[in-house]
């Protein structure tokens, strides 16, 4: 008979004398025999204690009682006048956010989280700073699962991190912090460390995309990415409404204030790059173009002349055309309203170059006039593009045309992504984030987009590990990063949370192992794509009824684009 039991072990244990590792995933076996407890009798109910090896380690034989014992965490020992033996510390000095916080400080440098952490204080400055049941760094991993846990309260969240360190018989007792006590850490938080930390992530994503080529290829040598918004529903408080208000309604009359988020990612990993946040606003184009505004300040890092930004019709204007052209390359979809003046006759490929003037500012572009057909039947509008890319040369009418339909998956499903780790995502639901204050919501947001992305960055480095399929369309090829399956990858980081594997104390070599075990599984969640795909519609949240029969007819079939100017020229 054997039995797993959760206890802190000595270092030498781990580690070894000459420090040797043990792999991932080790159990420790010691004869029962050999086990007792140090207070010389079995502990009642609350009496914290471990238990010990009384007898050595003797060999063990075939046929012995054996107890198997899982390593939580490597501590101090404190042991007491009556020979209980305890530990230093508290579970949140060793609770971790497993493979993600492996990544993480990959990303952004060892002890990521605790910099950030470090100088926030519940008390008065200059009052003494008690021993309390949480600490800034573990709300903070606790404030990142949580966005990944959209069905849990907090106190569930802070149960999942502690996991098996809750049961380790501490020094000074801990328990799970009350909900209150949670909130007045996040409060004391606040946004900025929050935001800041999903800077230092995104800055360090925008570093791992120039380093690999993901999508140079779908431009012509230029890394593609995308730009939309999205609204996001926050709990109907005073706070809120005054700070967010609603959308589309003239009396602030919706159901729910309404936080909006501009997210520009990459159209091939659809890891997002930059994100600013506001006030829902009157009119959905105005407030996305200010918010499109921020991010060329905000997120400078993001904007560089090695990409080229595909936008859709809610972004005209001269000016803007201009200042993004001075950061990046694009591509825009134009409005039929919004004038052109042609300066050139057709290029060869059936593009030519025009004007666009407002606010004083007029800019040449190139235009590019397309139709597009789908299984036989001609999509009901002409496409127009303009980009800044006047050599027609080296990108050809016909390749960017191509290129305009990767907006919909760098933007509307990567955003649907992000949507489905939030609760309530779907129409006609409730709020979507929990916090009742504006400065909550962005910090909740925040925590959302470093979350998500750490979790793609978990399925790039399950890609790069993954084995090319032996049969389809894209056998033999490396596996993209968006072959891997955002929800697998999601729910394998929290699994990996859930099993202590990646605890602070635990050696190295053994997390390591833990992390790589966790991508190497990633790696085997395989999503189809390239299958050419086309509906009448947009959908960017889940179903709000599953067992509801589809309204929508999706069409299978590569579409053909026609440019318009091709037979003038």
């Amino acid at each position: 008979m054997s039995s797993t039991l959760s206890a802190p072990l000595s270092s030498s244990v781990l580690a070894g004398e000459e420090g040797a590792s043990v792999p991932a995933g080790v159990m420790v076996a010691v004869r029962l025999e050999d086990l007792a407890w140090p207070a010389g009798h079995t502990p009642s109910e609350g009496d914290r204690s471990a238990m010990t090896v009384a007898a050595g380690t003797a060999r063990i034989r075939s046929g012995e009682m054996v107890v198997f014992l899982k390593p939580v965490a490597v501590a101090r020992a404190r042991v007491r006048r009556d020979g209980r033996v305890q530990a230093a510390g508290s579970p949140c000095d060793h609770a971790r956010l497993g493979v993600l916080e492996e990544r993480l400080d990959a990303m952004c440098g060892p002890g990521t989280i605790g910099r950030l952490a470090s100088g926030v204080r519940l008390c008065r400055q200059g009052k003494r700073q008690r021993a309390r049941l949480l600490t800034a760094a573990f709300v903070i991993r606790v404030l990142l699962l949580m966005t990944l846990m959209p069905a849990a309260p907090a106190t569930e969240v802070m149960d999942t991190l502690a996991g098996d360190l809750a049961g380790v018989p501490w020094a000074r007792a801990w328990h799970r912090a009350s909900r209150k006590a949670f909130r007045a850490w996040c409060v004391a938080i606040g946004s900025r460390r929050l935001e800041e930390l999903r800077d230092m992530v995104l800055r360090a994503s925008c570093g791992e995309h120039r380093e690999n080529g993901w999508s140079t290829a779908l431009a012509g040598g230029l890394r593609p990415w995308s730009g939309d918004g999205t609204l996001i529903r926050v709990p109907d408080t005073p706070a809120n409404r005054a700070a967010f208000g609603s959308a589309g309604t003239a009396d602030d009359s919706a159901p729910y204030p309404q936080l909006r988020a501009e997210l520009l990612p990459d159209v091939a990993t659809r890891a997002v790059l930059a994100v600013t946040a506001g006030p829902a606003g009157m009119d959905k184009a105005a407030a996305e173009q200010a918010l499109l505004d921020r991010a060329m300040t905000e997120c400078a890092f993001a904007f560089t002349m090695d990409r080229i930004l595909i936008l859709d019709r809610n972004y005209p204007g001269a000016k803007r055309i201009k200042e993004l052209t001075r950061r990046t390359h694009l591509l825009i979809r134009l409005k039929s309203d919004i004038p052109l003046t042609r300066v050139s006759g057709f290029c060869p490929d059936g593009s030519y170059l025009a004007e666009i003037s407002g606010d004083d500012v007029t800019v040449t572009v190139r235009v590019i006039e397309y139709d597009v057909e789908v299984d036989g039947q001609d999509v009901p509008e002409t496409f127009c593009l303009i980009t800044d890319l006047h050599d027609w040369r080296a990108y050809p009418a016909g390749d960017l045309a191509g290129l305009y339909k990767w907006r919909w998956d760098g933007s509307e499903t990567g955003i649907r992504e992000d949507k489905s780790c939030i609760t309530g995502s779907g129409p006609g639901t409730g709020p979507m984030l929990r916090s009742c204050t504006p400065d909550l919501a962005y910090q909740e947001l925040a925590a959302l987009i470093t979350a998500t992305e750490l979790v793609r960055a978990l399925a790039r480095d399950a890609a790069v590990a993954a084995a090319p399929a032996r049969k389809g369309h894209r056998a033999g090829q490396p596996v993209h990063p968006r072959e891997i399956s955002f929800t697998a990858a999601r729910r394998a980081a929290l699994a990996a949370v859930r099993s202590g594997a990646c605890t602070a104390s635990l050696p190295a070599a053994m997390t390591t192992a833990a992390c790589r075990a966790v991508t190497a599984a990633v790696s085997r969640c395989r999503i189809t794509v390239d299958r050419n795909r086309h509906r009448g519609r947009k959908t960017k949240s889940r179903n709000a009824f599953p067992a509801a029969p589809r309204s929508l007819t999706t069409r299978t079939a590569a579409a053909v684009i026609t440019v318009c100017g091709a037979a003038a020229a």
